[in-house]
């Protein structure tokens, strides 16, 4: 029989074995047989489990990167707020000078000295220059808890109730002021220090502690030209009779 086979009968029965093992393992399949599948999901999870911590230590130096960043420029424009005070408190402080200047300048002897029309002139370019200086304004707030407002406050009234005094007690007054500077420094002042007022400044901002300190500088500056120019014109008062008698 195997003689009568025609050319082609190998070929099928070679597709008949490949047929009957699929049947074999679709029946296998449909009879539960579903491990090479499992095997393959928990690879799966695996994978995902081990790619979810590298996934979020990525984005995690990715947020702190950008937060860096952020706190660079921070830091790069806190300098520059620094700056910017700084430069604004000088000016304060220029501008502070130059109404000294002026002022002492239309007190001074020397334009006591000249004509009444140059004195007048003077004096109009004086008062000139004093209206455009007064025109700039220039603030630097200072930050201040409860405590050092009060500080401050204290401190303010007890040096505005030595300047009230100052016409009328002029030494005395220049010691109170001296007594108040002292508490102000670092070094050893060569007067007695009121020890008070350097509780009280010590309690303050560290701003206004340099306000206050420049404050007392500035009166003490005034009271010593007032001084001065006090000195001259009673010097002048006593040279007069001596000039007419000579006479």
């Amino acid at each position: 029989m195997l003689g009568n086979v025609l050319p082609g009968a190998p070929l099928k029965l070679h597709s008949a074995a490949h047929t009957a093992v699929d049947r074999t393992q679709d029946s296998s399949l449909r009879h539960g047989s579903t491990k090479p599948l499992t095997i393959m999901a928990q690879a799966k999870i695996q994978a995902k489990m081990n790619e979810a911590p590298h996934g979020k230590f990525s984005r995690t130096l990715s947020m702190a990167d950008r937060s860096g960043r952020l706190l660079e420029s921070l830091d790069q424009l806190e300098i520059r707020v620094e700056a910017l005070r700084e430069a604004a408190s000088a000016m304060e402080q220029e501008r502070e000078c130059i109404l000294e200047m002026i002022q002492s300048i239309q007190n001074s002897q020397e334009i006591r000295n000249i004509c009444p029309g140059e004195r007048e002139e003077l004096n109009l370019t004086a008062n000139r220059l004093m209206g455009r200086t007064l025109s700039v304004e220039i603030s630097v707030g200072t930050i201040r808890n409860s405590q050092q407002e009060e500080a401050l406050r204290k401190a303010t009234s007890i040096i505005d109730e030595i300047v009230k005094k100052l016409l009328d007690d002029m030494d005395g007054s220049r010691n109170q002021l001296m007594a108040l500077h002292a508490a102000c420094v670092t070094e050893a002042p060569p007067v007695p220090i009121n020890q008070k007022f350097q509780v009280i400044v010590i309690s303050c901002a560290l701003e206004d502690q340099k306000n206050i300190k420049r404050r007392l500088e500035t009166l003490l500056r005034n009271i010593e030209n007032a001084e001065k120019n006090i000195k001259i014109m009673d010097h002048q008062k006593l040279e007069e009779p001596k000039a007419n008698g000579s006479q």
